[in-house]
């Protein structure tokens, strides 16, 4: 083994972490011929492959697996250097993405986070919301937003806020279709909700709490498109209530009786959860959360 340029380890993490030269090159904001360039000059001076190259991008060999671990604790020891002789929040710098729920993504995190990222301008914040669970083992995301409790040893787990979810309808189809006074009287109401067969976590899985056996009469995998559907009056959705509450057309149906209570989690891998960029991010939501836990509790319904 040859010696080798330390700089060559934050190319070698930038396509860890995406999987591919030209993200990693606009990551680095140079081209990928030098991302190439470096990453082979890494290899060669380690005397062993870190990447398996095929069409769908770089993926981790074994050994590239083990020098992510060392090559992160190299970074966040530099992270911590830069940022005790910087002594402030200009110090925080490099790219971050934060994989979120749609739901916390689209009707929370977008609003605030072009705040922490005005402030910030060494720092690029990637927000990265999609319908399914992002890898962070396979470095897709930098950290998470999650539903998930299934604790594994390599990650990091915060607790963002505690949320409620209600049943909600138009005042417009309410007034058009028999009362709900109980829960049995929803089997006469159609109900908007997830594809069953697409729900990629078991928290979102509404209706077998709330109406066992029942399936959704209109279904899709965006509670983007679900709101959308129940205010045109189509039906009657489950929603949380940080984002219902935008909408005062739309109305809690019995909600004392028919509410459901979830956690959204913080995750990120236990190599990087305490370097700067990390942990401003997710101090930044956990302050925003708390700033907004009426909006998140909705205790307000259950009086």
């Amino acid at each position: 083994m040859r010696p080798f340029s330390w700089d060559d380890l934050q190319y070698f993490l930038a396509v860890a972490r995406t999987g591919q030269l030209s993200a990693a090159a606009r990551k680095l904001r140079t081209n990928h011929a030098t991302v190439s360039r470096r990453i082979d000059r890494l290899e060669q001076a380690l005397g062993t492959r870190l990447f398996e190259r095929n069409p769908r991008g770089y993926l981790l060999t074994a050994a590239g697996e083990k020098m992510v671990e060392r090559a992160e604790v190299i970074e966040r020891e530099a992270a911590h250097v830069q940022s005790e002789l910087a002594g402030d929040a200009t110090s925080v710098s490099g790219v971050v993405r934060i994989s979120t729920l749609e739901g916390f993504g689209n009707f929370f995190l977008a609003d605030r986070l072009p705040d922490l990222a005005s402030s910030l301008p060494s720092l690029s914040i990637e927000l990265l919301i999609i319908q399914q669970i992002v890898s962070l083992s396979r470095r897709e995301a930098d950290m998470s937003v999650t539903l998930s409790t299934n604790r594994a040893g390599s990650h990091h787990y915060e607790k963002i806020t505690m949320y409620r979810l209600f049943l909600y309808g138009t005042r417009e189809y309410l007034e058009s279709h028999p009362p709900v006074r109980r829960r049995s009287d929803l089997a006469s109401h159609r109900i908007i909700g997830y594809i069953e067969d697409m729900i990629f976590t078991p928290g979102l899985d509404y209706h077998r709490e709330i109406l066992p056996g029942a399936r959704a009469f209109y279904q899709s995998s965006s509670i983007h498109a679900q709101l959308a559907a129940t205010r045109k009056g189509l039906g009657l959705c489950v929603m949380p209530n940080f984002m219902a509450r935008h909408y005062p057309d739309l109305v809690p149906v019995i909600p004392k009786e028919i509410h459901l209570e979830r956690y959204y989690w913080c995750i990120a891998h236990q190599d990087v959860a305490h370097t700067p960029r990390i942990r401003m991010l997710t101090d930044f939501i956990k302050t925003e959360a708390e700033a907004a836990k009426d909006d998140f509790h909705g205790q307000n319904l259950l009086a």
